[in-house]
């Protein structure tokens, strides 16, 4: 069966590979948003998903908008159905009923919970403790057509959005195959979204700062939920410091809201409540480092202590 696939980030370049490696599925294009600069230099670079479909031999169609044109190039694939996985636009009405069966879209939360941009982001700093992905029909809302499939997978103690995008990525991949196969033959039914809906928005730089006054494990949860990107951060001396990896440590308390200290060889930070446990940072303009060696760097200073 002909597919068109719609992807652009790292996130959705496992999904690609494994449609294209379905002998059940023919990939006949690939719509990726355009090259966009990275980088200081501000380099123009392919999408991810661009990258691979060409390393692959895909055609590649650029677009940041569906527009007619683009339309027109779509319905010339002869695609029966079109699989989405995080494209970074919506699709209008026209653009909806180019395919015989619509369009199929691997999301990763459990709809109605988190739709939008950043559903494993805004999921991990809630503290939900299970995750998900869903594939459903495409209609003119925000992730709000009729479902196909899901699945769902608990949040491991080590995780962060990163390693969990990664692993529903790869987990997605079978059931977005089946769902577009089971769509498109009559096989599966869609069915209405049933619950509570919850949004999560993109999420800005700004949101990605600590709040060392929320007590420990909210702040665990929120440096899980914003690694690797957009990063959480802190600010010492007007200078950001990145923070990779906090762990609550209960045992560890009296420490004000943002107060470091070395206890043991290991780098504590105050919260709202007990302290946390600082692993890996990166002090603007270097590398990243062990929090223990850019602790000992401040020890000349009578007193350590984030804002």
């Amino acid at each position: 069966m002909k597919i068109v696939y719609a992807g652009t980030p790292e996130t959705a370049v496992p999904p690609l590979e494994a449609l294209h490696a379905d002998p059940r599925l023919e990939v006949v294009a690939v719509l990726t948003r355009e090259d966009a600069p990275v980088g200081r230099k501000r380099v123009l670079t392919p999408s991810a998903v661009g990258r691979r479909a060409e390393e692959l031999g895909l055609p590649v169609l650029k677009a940041n908008r569906v527009t007619e044109e683009v339309r027109e190039r779509l319905r010339d694939t002869g695609a029966l159905i079109g699989a989405v996985v995080a494209y970074g636009a919506l699709l209008p009405r026209p653009a909806l009923e180019v395919f015989e069966h619509g369009w199929v879209n691997l999301h990763f939360s459990l709809l109605p919970q988190w739709r939008g941009a950043a559903p494993v982001q805004r999921a991990l700093m809630a503290g939900d403790t299970v995750v998900g992905a869903t594939t459903f029909v495409l209609d003119e809302g925000m992730d709000t057509g009729p479902v196909v499939g899901t699945l769902t997978d608990e949040v491991r103690s080590e995780d962060t959005a990163g390693s969990v995008l990664e692993r529903l990525a790869h987990e997605g991949s079978p059931l977005l195959a089946e769902s577009l196969l089971g769509l498109a033959t009559g096989r599966v039914q869609p069915t209405p979204q049933r619950g509570e809906a919850s949004a999560a928005p993109k999420l800005t730089g700004a949101e990605a700062r600590i709040t060392w006054q929320h007590p420990a494990v909210a702040v665990a949860h929120h440096v899980r939920g914003v690694t690797p990107e957009p990063g959480a951060w802190t600010e010492h001396e007007g200078q950001r410091l990145k923070v990779e990896r906090v762990v609550p440590a209960p045992e560890v308390t009296g420490l004000a809201p943002g107060t470091v200290e070395i206890r043991d060889r290991r780098v504590y930070t105050g919260t709202g409540s007990y302290a946390v446990e600082l692993t890996r940072v990166q002090p603007g303009g270097k590398k990243p480092m062990a929090a223990l060696d850019w602790a000992r760097g401040q020890q000349h200073r009578e007193q350590v202590a984030f804002a």
